[in-house]
């Protein structure tokens, strides 16, 4: 089987080399980033589309990549997780399944929220956890201090951190406005353990394992959403040693942030996918608004019930009149065509 691999940074000839043989059906399996959605690669005859981390692409992105076939078979997944009733609405026409387990001989992580005032004790849980021979990371909302920033930055701590805080261990930074080689070498020598603690970003969100890491401390945490401080929090706890998860925000006051507090009461992402949309409503779990979507007038988007009755009901009446053309079915034939304008909605 011919198998190639296609990103942002394949050179220009490789590239023209795998759009070829990927239009003449050559490469059997093509692996990549977004790359793989540009407007020059088409393939021979696309079977099967599989979307990784589906919640970071757009809808429009996701859909320009399942017409580059006919009707290709569409797999998505992803490990934030979308409240059920959500994914009732927006995915009513794909069979979901759900793996709501931990791996064996994982333990839950122990999650805190710490008061901006009591960080030294963030600090010497690290300390303790590195002499046991176990990493840490720590995470930052921003890359750089700007002037009117009082939020703090990854490079200005990671330079504090290595100075005054942690001077004789092994520190290493990471950012999203490093060059795509130095953010793969900064993350093998973290995997290798040749450092201690990583400082970074968001850009360490998802596809980082890292065994031998057992804290996550997340500084500036009420500024990141539930679903984003579950992905961090999923960082650690991926040995079998216990792991702790440390949410510090930038100030007293936010200490008794609602994301914060969910995030301290349970590990279950299914419960703080709830709670997300329950706080922030559907519009950040979409990427890009569909057509028609935020229009949409419910009871509630989290009364499971009432979206499953809708959605038998509605299941039913296609199955019996695909094309809504009985008299009876034309005010509401007229309504949806109405709603959904040029049928510019996402199956995906």
């Amino acid at each position: 089987m011919q198998v190639r691999l296609l990103t942002g940074s394949t050179k220009a000839a490789e590239k023209r080399d795998i759009y070829d043989q990927l239009s003449t059906g050559t490469i059997h399996l093509v692996i990549g980033t977004h790359a793989l959605i540009q407007e020059g690669v088409a393939f021979n005859n696309l079977g099967l589309v599989v979307v990784d981390e589906q919640h970071r692409f757009g809808v429009g992105q996701r859909s320009s990549l399942r017409v580059k076939g006919e009707n290709p078979h569409l797999l998505v997944m992803t490990a934030t997780p979308i409240p059920r009733s959500l994914a009732l609405t927006l995915y009513g026409d794909l069979d979901i399944s759900v793996m709501d387990e931990l791996p064996p001989g994982r333990q839950p992580i122990e999650t805190h929220v710490l008061p901006p005032s009591e960080r030294e004790r963030a600090y010497q849980l690290i300390s303790h956890q590195i002499i046991a021979g176990y990493q840490a990371f720590i995470i930052y909302p921003l890359v750089e201090k700007g002037e009117r920033e009082e939020s703090k930055a990854a490079v200005e701590e990671h330079n504090r951190l290595q100075k005054d805080i942690f001077p004789n261990q092994k520190l290493a930074l990471l950012h999203g406005r490093m060059r795509p080689d130095d953010k793969d070498r900064v993350m093998k020598e973290f995997r290798d353990h040749i450092h201690d603690i990583l400082v970074s970003t968001s850009v360490i969100e998802v596809g980082v394992d890292v065994p031998n890491a057992t804290v996550m401390l997340i500084e500036g945490a009420d500024r990141f959403g539930l679903a984003q401080l579950h992905q961090f929090r999923g960082r650690v706890g991926r040995g079998d040693a216990k792991s702790y998860c440390l949410l510090i925000p930038e100030s007293e006051d936010a200490v008794e942030n609602e994301r914060l507090s969910a995030m301290a009461e349970t590990n279950d992402g299914f419960i703080l996918a709830e709670r997300d949309l329950q706080q922030r409503g559907p519009g950040d779990f979409l990427g890009t608004r569909q057509s028609g979507f935020a229009q949409l007038r419910m009871a509630s988007l989290t009364d499971v019930h009432l979206i499953e009755k809708a959605r038998l009901h509605a299941a039913m009446l296609f199955e019996q009149d695909p094309s809504l053309s009985a008299p009876e079915l034309q005010l509401l034939n007229q309504n949806l065509n109405h709603f959904w304008g040029e049928g510019a909605g996402d199956i995906s």
